[in-house]
C-alpha cells in the first residue's frame, strides 16, 4: 500500500494505532495507548507515517515522539561554555518502524524527518541548545551511530546528543 507523503500527527480517529507492530511490546503498546493522551495533556507529540487507505483507518508504517527536556550542562557531549542551570533540548522520545517495512530505509527517513522537525520547531521559537535521545538497545544504538550525528552523554552511553547547529545542515 501507498505511504502518505508527510508525518502527521497521531489520530486514533484516522489511524490505525493498535495494528501497528515494530516487534517491541513497549514501543506498540506507547503508540496504541499512550501517544495521543500525552499529546492532549501537553507531554509530547507523536507523529505517524500513514499508508494511504482507501476506507478505513490508516495502518501505520513508522511514528516518532518529540517532547521538551532539559539537561545539566555537564552532562552534555561539549566544549563550549554555557550557564550552569539546566539547558533546554528536545527528546525524541520513540522512534519505530513497522516490521512490514523493516529493511527498506524507512528508519533513516524517519530519523531525518524526526530531526528536521525538532530543528523547525527549534527555529519556530521553541528554545532548545540540542536534541537528545535515549536508545532503547544495542540493535538501535548501532543504528543511531551509523549516522555519526550523536555523541554518547558523558555518563550514560545509551543517552545520544545533536546539537541544533548540526541539524541544521541536514
Amino acid at each position: 500500500m501507498p505511504l502518505a507523503k508527510d508525518f502527521v500527527p497521531a489520530s486514533k480517529a484516522l489511524h490505525d494505532l493498535k495494528g501497528f507492530d515494530c516487534g517491541k511490546p513497549d514501543m506498540n503498546t506507547f503508540l496504541s495507548r499512550f501517544s495521543e493522551k500525552h499529546s492532549k495533556l501537553g507531554l509530547s507529540r507523536t507523529y505517524v507515517l500513514p499508508e494511504v487507505a482507501v476506507s478505513g483507518k490508516s495502518p501505520i508504517a513508522a511514528y516518532f515522539t518529540l517532547a521538551t527536556n532539559s539537561v545539566v550542562r555537564e552532562k552534555i557531549p561539549i566544549k563550549q561554555s554555557l550557564p550552569q542551570y539546566p539547558i533546554p533540548v528536545v527528546l525524541m522520545a520513540r522512534l519505530a518502524v513497522d516490521g512490514r517495512y523493516k529493511g527498506r530505509g524507512l528508519g533513516s527517513k524517519t530519523l531525518v524527518y524526526a530531526l528536521r522537525k525538532a530543528m523547525a520547531l527549534s527555529k519556530a521559537g521553541l528554545p532548545a541548545y540540542g536534541l537528545i535521545l535515549d536508545v532503547l538497545d544495542e540493535d538501535a544504538l548501532g543504528f543511531y551511530q551509523h549516522f555519526g550525528l550523536f555523541e554518547s552523554f558523558t555518563d550514560d552511553p545509551m543517552r545520544l546528543f545533536v546539537p541544533m547547529k548540526t541539524l541544521e545542515q541536514i
